[in-house]
């Protein structure tokens, strides 16, 4: 019976090759010693289970455990001409490439003195001549064990202060969610205003993680409007002089919500919350700061912040355009704004603008929204429940920022 031949698409692909497991490194001692025969010994001896590299003289010690990759535990003799072991223990220690190395010192010498300056200078173990293979195979395992151990150690410290670094953020996230349920379902305001902050930062040459921390910091700028009576937020556009009071009391109660701390993302916060409606010209509030007495993270903060104002959508006012909100406040350099941040936030402007675009707001969230406030009589329908008090005019100290002042 014949049988056709098998259809090379029936037939199945050839099984990928199994991926390599990259080779684990192992572990390199370096063995200090200027006696030829000693270094030989430990050469041979280590070379069974660790990579080993020799120096003969402190010098060569130095720039030996210098180089890539560094060792991961250094074998030192004491005794040496020229530059002695303690003294190249003490240049090792001095240098932040090479302190956490751990060094064992070699020695022919029994004193516990001797010994105590060694540990003084940062040794962790010794070895005495005449030298027992399996005395110094398991001194430099024992060391090797512990430096592995502190390693593993020091990555979990730095995940888990991640991740509270990372719920700080999160936490600081839905506190201003809060927030803006509170102000009338703006959600996406504190997002904005920490992304602004960010890109004003970057574009007055701030390092990345002061960037990352005023971003992460900014959201809770506004929090003290938690202590603002409800019927006060819902007024902007129509505030009284008891009401501006009120309103005004706002930073220092974000403050005072904050509390003091060492941590600088919340200590970030709070300088933000206390001090970004003060102004360059010392016009603002609540201490009536000028200049450079305003903390830089403020002064970024007040321009991101009227910036988002003149631009966002208000209960009873349609948002600006960013060239309107850019002219207005580039006309306030020097007066509401530092010049410094008014010219970093004009080379920003088309980043923010690209933010601004991506980030929206849920119009459907925003309670009691009404444009008809800014309209002529005739354009209000019989739908209109009732007919809002028509708007002050914007303030001639400065940009219209909206709630809050």
């Amino acid at each position: 019976m014949s049988t056709k031949p098998t259809s090379p698409a029936a037939s199945p692909p050839p099984a990928a090759p199994a991926a390599r497991a990259a080779p684990v490194r192992r572990p390199l001692v370096l063995v200090v010693d200027d006696s030829d025969d000693i270094r030989a010994l430990l050469g041979t001896l280590l070379k069974r289970s660790y990579d080993v590299r020799l120096a003969g003289n402190g010098d060569e010690a130095i720039t030996a455990a210098g180089k890539l990759p560094h060792p991961d535990l250094v074998l030192l003799d004491v005794e040496m001409p020229g530059k002695s072991g303690h003294e190249v223990c003490t240049v090792l220690k001095a240098d932040s490439v090479t302190a956490a190395i751990p060094v064992v010192f070699i020695t022919g010498r029994s004193d516990p003195k001797d010994e105590a300056r060694g540990f003084a200078l940062g040794a962790v173990d010794y070895v005495t001549k005449p030298l027992s293979p399996p005395i110094v195979m398991a001194r430099v395992a024992a060391q090797l064990a512990l430096t592995d151990q502190r390693h593993q150690l020091e990555q979990l410290v730095a995940e888990r202060t991640r991740e509270l670094h990372d719920t700080r953020a999160q936490l600081i996230q839905r506190l201003a969610r809060a927030l803006s349920y509170r102000e009338g379902g703006l959600s996406s305001r504190a997002i904005r205003v920490g992304q602004y902050a960010r890109l004003i930062a970057e574009a007055a040459g701030a390092r990345k993680e002061v960037c990352d921390l005023i971003a992460q910091a900014t959201p809770l700028h506004d929090i003290g409007k938690l202590g603002v009576p409800e019927v006060v937020l819902r007024s902007a556009d129509q505030y009284n002089p008891h009401d501006w009071e009120e309103m005004r009391r706002h930073c220092e109660i974000g403050a005072e919500i904050i509390g003091e701390h060492r941590d600088p993302l919340l200590a970030t916060a709070r300088t933000v919350a206390l001090t970004h409606h003060e102004r360059w010209d010392g016009k603002g509030y609540p201490k009536g700061l000028a200049g450079a007495a305003i903390p830089w993270a403020g002064r970024v903060v007040a321009l991101a912040d009227t910036f988002e104002a003149m631009t966002a959508t208000q209960r009873r006012r349609q948002p600006m355009s960013v060239e309107e909100a850019a002219r207005a406040i580039v006309g306030e350099s020097g007066k509401q704004f530092d010049p410094a941040i008014v010219d970093a936030f004009k080379k920003a402007l088309p980043k923010m603008a690209a933010v601004r675009k991506a980030i929206r707001d849920e119009l459907a969230g925003i309670h009691d929204l009404d444009f008809s406030a800014g309209a002529p009589p005739a354009s209000r329908t019989a739908a209109t429940p009732r007919p809002a008090p028509k708007p002050k005019p914007a303030s001639p100290s400065g940009p219209k920022r909206g709630p809050g002042g």
